[in-house]
């Protein structure tokens, strides 16, 4: 997986790879299984399928199903409206991108196509698990020994790098969520982080 930066939005792109079996030739291969990433940032979930035989000329992505038990699109879900792009890359390959994310779209998604003449459908399970966190600072320690823990409620994908600032001054990066103040404070300072990109 990789990091890149698109102005002020941070997209992820994630290349390990996590197979789907399907049955009498029907699958689905996703790029991950599970994804956990910033809120307001922009994500990019992939796969590829395979179909016996026919021509395949409805794809979509899903979290949710209608009162009659049949998938919706993210394109027509009225909580994705103006956030969703697919995106078909290569033969039997496609990508969803969800921008300006949000906590609630926490959820699994899942790929689906159906045949042209819609005889036969095929869903891939068990689907991609987004995780989709803010930001929070928390203090331990005393006056003079504060240790500062950028929390999020999962654990991000790939190794972010973690931006910390006390009173809107940068004071350090690196890779660890902790950072310790080795110069002593008062009530009135604030601090906060912030993930690089």
């Amino acid at each position: 997986m990789a990091l890149r930066t698109a102005g002020s939005v941070l997209v992820v792109f994630l290349w390990s790879v996590a197979v789907v079996l399907g049955q009498y030739g029907w699958s689905v291969t996703y790029t991950t299984q599970s994804i956990c990433t910033l809120k307001r940032s922009t994500v990019e979930l992939s796969c590829s399928y395979t179909y016996p035989s026919g021509t395949v000329t409805t794809t979509f992505w899903f979290t949710k199903k209608d009162a009659g038990g049949n998938p919706v699109s993210l394109s027509d879900d009225p909580d994705y409206k103006g956030r969703v792009t697919y995106r078909k890359d290569k033969e039997n390959g496609h990508t969803l991108t969800i921008t300006d994310l949000r906590e609630t779209d926490s959820a699994t998604y899942k790929f689906r196509f159906t045949d042209q003449a819609g005889k036969w459908r095929y869903t891939g399970d068990p689907g991609v698990t987004l995780s989709v966190t803010g930001l929070q600072v928390k203090v331990t320690g005393g006056h003079q020994d504060k240790t500062l823990t950028c929390s999020t409620t999962c654990t991000l994908t790939d190794n972010p790098t973690y931006i910390w600032y006390k009173n809107g001054q940068h004071l350090d990066e690196g890779t660890s969520p902790q950072y310790k103040d080795p110069v002593s404070s008062n009530y009135e300072d604030s601090y906060s982080c912030a993930i690089k990109g």
